[in-house]
């Protein structure tokens, strides 16, 4: 066999080897409702509930987070989170979470938050003062 034979072999298999990895986590978007039919692991997009409480000890346990979260259909839900609590996390605008149900409580164990962007501010001063002209 020549070099050239081998190498696209190897590069074949490192391919498929990735795509078959990469297809095990992929997760659907749903709501709590249907998250809770399925049973499956999804992603649940939302945002966190600021009027309900939420529990974090990192002295007890860093990787419990405990929270409330409003998805698309407006339900709100408690949530557990398996790692530890984000960064600016009551200031974030949206939540996606990553998980399935046990029981009746919705337990993720990844999430991805957005945050307000920090030019919000200066780019709302900036179209007051020149409403006319175009911010680029």
């Amino acid at each position: 066999m020549k070099k050239t034979h081998i190498v696209a072999i190897v590069m074949i298999l490192v391919a498929a080897v990735i795509l078959i990895t990469a297809s095990g986590d992929v997760s659907t978007y749903a709501t709590f409702e249907t998250a809770k039919i399925s049973g499956d692991r999804v992603k649940i997009a939302g945002v966190f509930a600021k009027d309900r409480p939420m529990v974090y000890d990192p002295v007890k346990n860093a990787n419990w987070f405990s929270f409330y979260l409003t998805d698309t259909d407006n339900k709100t839900e408690k949530v557990i989170l398996l790692k530890a609590k984000p960064a600016d996390f009551e200031r974030s605008e949206q939540v996606i979470l990553t998980g399935k149900y046990q029981e009746d409580t919705f337990v993720a164990d990844e999430v991805l938050t957005k945050c307000p962007s920090k030019y919000k501010d200066e780019e709302i001063a900036l179209r007051k003062k020149s409403p006319n002209k175009a911010i680029q």
